[in-house]
C-alpha cells in the first residue's frame, strides 16, 4: 500500500474524521514506529507501519458502521470531554465498533446527527465542496425583515469571510417566529452568529435532514443504522463507488 498522510490514515481506521485527526496528531498522541509525530504533513503505509494513538494500535475497521443519532439537548458532539458534559457517544451505546460524529451539533442544538467509522465518508459529507444540504428548524425571538432575510440567504460576513449561499423560509408567524434553514457548510455555530448579526437569538435550534436524510420520528437520544439503500444513496451523491 502506498504512503498516505497520516491524517487520512487515522480516519481511514475509523480513529475520528480526518480534521480532528490532525489535532490528535498536534497533540502528540500519535506515534508511528515509536516515533511521536506531530507534523500534518507526515505520512505513513497504513500495512507496513506500526502506527499507534494514544498507545493502542490501529487496525483496520472489521465493518463499517454508518448511524443516524437524534442528538438531544445539553451534550457535546465530541468523543470525550474534558468539562465532564455529556457527549453524544452515551447515546451510541452497545455498537462494538468504534464510530464518531459527522460534522457537529452544538451543545444546545438538536437534531440528526451521522457517525461512522468510515473516514472518507465523513470527510465527503462534511466538505462544503460536496453540498450535501443540511436543514434546520430554528426558532428565533423575533423576526427578520424582508431585506435581513434576502442578505441572510446571500451571505454575511463571519470571522473574516462570507457564509456560502443559504435557504431561508419562514415557516410560522408569532413574536417568537420559525425559520427553515438550509446550509451547505457547517462552520462553527453558523447558524446562531448569523441570527446574531441582524439582531435576533436562536432560542431552538433542529436539525431535521442531511441531504436526503430525515430525522423523522427517531426519538430524542436514540439511534439506528442506516439501511444498505440509504448508504448506496449517499456513496452515489458523494461519488465514493
Amino acid at each position: 500500500m502506498a504512503e498516505e498522510r497520516l491524517q487520512k490514515i487515522l480516519a481511514h481506521g475509523g480513529i475520528a474524521s480526518r480534521r480532528k485527526a490532525e489535532q490528535y496528531i498536534l497533540d502528540g498522541r500519535v506515534t508511528v514506529n515509536g516515533q511521536i509525530v506531530t507534523e500534518l504533513g507526515s505520512k505513513a503505509d497504513f500495512e507496513r507501519d506500526h502506527i499507534k494513538v494514544d498507545g493502542k494500535l490501529l487496525r483496520a475497521p472489521k465493518r463499517l458502521v454508518y448511524i443516524a443519532l437524534h442528538k438531544p439537548n445539553n451534550c457535546v458532539t465530541t468523543m470525550d470531554d474534558p468539562e465532564g458534559r455529556a457527549t453524544v457517544m452515551e447515546h451510541v451505546r452497545g455498537v462494538h465498533e468504534r464510530v464518531y460524529p459527522v460534522g457537529r451539533l452544538d451543545y444546545h442544538s438538536e437534531g440528526l446527527l451521522l457517525l461512522t467509522n468510515d473516514g472518507e465518508f465523513a470527510n465527503r459529507i462534511t466538505s462544503a465542496a460536496n453540498h450535501v444540504t443540511k436543514t434546520y428548524l430554528v426558532k428565533a425571538n423575533g423576526h427578520l425583515s424582508r431585506e435581513q432575510e434576502q442578505e441572510f440567504r446571500d451571505g454575511i460576513p463571519m470571522h473574516g469571510r462570507r457564509t456560502a449561499p443559504a435557504g431561508l423560509k419562514l415557516i410560522k408567524e408569532g413574536a417568537n417566529p420559525w425559520y427553515e434553514v438550509r446550509l451547505v457548510e457547517g462552520r462553527q455555530n453558523q447558524i446562531r452568529v448569523m441570527f446574531k448579526y441582524f439582531g435576533r437569538l436562536v432560542e431552538k435550534l433542529k436539525r431535521v435532514k442531511i441531504g436526503f436524510l430525515e430525522l423523522g420520528p427517531l426519538p430524542s437520544g436514540e439511534f439506528r443504522h442506516l439501511t444498505v439503500g440509504e448508504v448506496a444513496r449517499f456513496r452515489k451523491i458523494l461519488k465514493m463507488d
